[in-house]
């Protein structure tokens, strides 16, 4: 199967392309060690470090490990990318949805397992928040983005402070989008706006240690801009 492209970095993209369309068809099997770069090289009728670095970039990308003196071996399947794609696609209230889902579970355990760090990194992302905005309250003009930062700062430090590994690669992979939907709603006058009182009540309440507290507060705070979409929603 030759491949054929335009220059050394469109013919690399080429052979990613091929490889994960192979992995995600089960050509080789989770586990199994994919062939040689040499045999790769002769399939795709490309030079073997076009198929080396093909093969790193799928490394990075999580669908293969490579393992000293053994090979490259399948470890998922499922294509990160298009995973990644279809967040990306997703509407605001979809996020939202999601957002609640993994930041109240995430609160409820930062109630009983943060630090004190962890407080401190959610108390400076309010108050640098804060600082950015103007005598109502609202997002001085022109610093959006960096007062969605700050907002996404926050609850971010919630998520660490549940010091749960895979929950924090989780919403770390996810929080572009929540970013994007941020601005988004900044930007919409019919959405409400940031209320400095409801995040100080979720920090609150996760250094209380109560975690239905936490749970109930973080549901709270995002349950109103997911309200006001839906009435925008219905209202169309």
């Amino acid at each position: 199967m030759a491949l054929q492209a335009a220059g050394r970095r469109s013919l690399v993209d080429t052979v990613v392309e091929a490889l994960r369309a192979q992995l995600v068809a089960g050509e080789w099997k989770v586990g199994e060690r994919i062939p040689t770069e040499h045999a790769l090289a002769e399939q795709l009728e490309v030079g073997r470090n076009t198929v080396r670095e093909a093969v790193r970039v799928l490394v990075h990308a999580g669908m293969l490990r490579s393992r000293q003196g053994e090979g490259t071996f399948v470890v998922s399947a499922a294509d990160p990318g298009a995973i990644m794609r279809g967040v990306q696609r997703a509407g605001i209230r979809d996020v939202l949805e999601v957002r609640i889902a993994l930041e109240a579970e995430a609160a409820r355990l930062a109630a009983v397992r943060h630090e004190p760090a962890d407080l401190e990194r959610m108390r400076a992302a309010l108050d640098a928040q804060a600082h950015l905005e103007d005598e109502d309250g609202q997002p001085a003009h022109g610093n959006l983005e960096l007062y969605a930062d700050h907002d996404i700062a926050f609850h971010r430090a919630v998520v660490e402070a549940a010091h749960n590994t895979a929950l924090t690669a989780t919403y770390g992979w996810f929080s572009s989008s929540v970013r994007e939907a941020l601005v988004s709603a900044l930007d919409d006058h019919a959405i409400p706006k940031i209320v400095h009182g409801d995040h100080h009540a979720v920090m609150e309440a996760i250094a209380s240690g109560d975690p239905e507290a936490a749970e109930r507060a973080t549901r709270v705070l995002l349950d109103k801009p997911k309200r006001a979409l839906e009435t925008l929603l219905d209202g169309r």
